[in-house]
């Protein structure tokens, strides 16, 4: 083993352990896990120069780049695995327009929002139609996992079927952000040609992701079935790791989304009665997890904390931004769908940004587009001040709103 190699293993095994113990520790203070793993990110210098030996910087853009693509795959194949149709039937049809109609709407609207901007004298990056269009699509989707662990001190006390349409839009909404964003590089490029072809090629790559998602999926059902998952036993998540390989490894070749597959593909393989769902979750809990932890660490290693700070007044703008077009997309979309005043109030604020910001963020830097760089600061920043200004008042919000039963009485 190479001396490089061994001082990467020793460092990143190091922070990934930190990094555990972190969360650990914000469900006990009440905060964020996945704040305190940012800010252990930005803190952690990743130059490793002042070391002994020529040692390279611990993360490079394009090592973060890959390792985001692979950690948002299992964050997506577990979304689409945890996904219960049954359960979420309630708030299917509210949740798929936010989810969907909602996702286009916001970025559109804060497309629109930075185009606006652009003649501010801070202004973070030459905003063209692509620059505006990407931040648009990179801040369009939610985090349920995020918005749900800061609620855990009111479990059992708000109404199941707000959480229930939380957590259902924030699984489909990803990977709309997902293909909005490649729509955008794609324009950004000029890799698709006229922006009719380029819609064109993205409208294909999506509805051929669909396609092979739900195939791997209904191939991974045939193997994980009740019957045959007898012959697997514990190597059933190892199995359905391997197909996911494929799945998301073939369908890039072939032209497809690949995270779109790994989505549909986890879709269809939790919701099918003859697979024992319950075991698959626990199995990949773990996955998802470490690929959460993954994702916030390589961006906080790859951005520096200057720019950060340099980026935080156009932060604070696109948050309000953000507010004020999920505001509009909510009350329009959610108006006649039974839902009280104070669950759609509740719902505006709850749309917390998470991990898929921080991946699309990445991947513009890993891509040639000369503002790529100024992406991940800035969607560090919008999480950052999403988390705290937000995140922190879910809990009083929901107590003012009425929205919080009486706890049960101890016996």
């Amino acid at each position: 083993m190479s001396h490089n190699l061994a001082l990467f293993l020793l460092l990143f095994g190091g922070l990934l352990l930190m990094a555990v113990l972190l969360d650990q520790m914000a469900a006990r203070i009440k905060v964020p896990g996945i704040l305190l793993v940012l800010v252990l990110g930005l803190l952690i210098d990743n130059n490793l120069s002042a070391l002994p030996g020529d040692a390279p910087p611990l993360l490079s853009l394009a090592k973060a780049e890959q390792l985001s693509q692979v950690a948002l795959v299992l964050v997506l194949f577990f979304g689409g695995l945890t996904t219960n149709w049954g359960e979420m039937r309630a708030v299917i049809r509210p949740a798929v327009r936010l989810a969907t109609l909602g996702s286009l709407l916001s970025a559109a609207a804060v497309t629109v929002y930075v185009l606006a901007l652009q003649s501010l004298p801070f202004s973070a990056v030459p905003v063209s139609l692509a620059v505006a269009l990407f931040i648009g699509a990179m801040l369009c989707s939610t985090d349920a996992s995020a918005t749900l662990g800061l609620l855990r001190p009111l479990a059992g006390r708000l109404p199941q079927r707000l959480l229930d349409l939380l957590e259902c839009e924030s699984a489909l909404n990803d990977p709309m952000a997902v293909v909005l964003a490649g729509l955008a590089l794609a324009l950004a490029t000029g890799q698709g040609g006229e922006g009719s072809e380029v819609v064109v090629e993205v409208v294909r790559q999506f509805l051929l992701g669909v396609f092979l998602g739900f195939i791997g999926g209904k191939a991974a059902t045939l193997l994980l079935s009740s019957q045959r998952s007898q012959a697997y036993g514990r190597l059933g998540a190892i199995v359905s790791l391997a197909l996911l390989m494929v799945v998301v490894g073939g369908s890039n070749l072939v032209g497809a989304s690949g995270l779109l597959a790994a989505y549909l593909m986890g879709l269809v393989l939790g919701n099918d009665p003859q697979v024992d769902r319950p075991l698959l979750e626990e199995s990949h809990a773990g996955f998802a997890k470490l690929a959460e932890l993954v994702l916030f660490l390589c961006l906080g290693l790859v951005v520096d904390p200057n720019d950060v700070v340099s980026r935080m007044a156009w932060a604070v703008l696109l948050l309000v931004g953000l507010l004020v077009s999920r505001w509009l997309v909510v009350e329009v979309l959610l108006l006649r769908s039974g839902l009280p005043r104070a669950e759609r109030w509740f719902t505006i604020l709850a749309g917390l940004r998470g991990a898929v910001p921080v991946a699309i963020a990445i991947q513009a830097a890993a891509s040639p587009v000369g503002w790529g760089a100024a992406m991940p600061p800035l969607a560090l920043a919008v999480v950052l001040l999403g988390l705290i200004a937000q995140g922190l008042s879910l809990v009083p919000v929901a107590r003012w709103l009425g929205l919080v039963r009486a706890a049960p009485a101890t016996p």
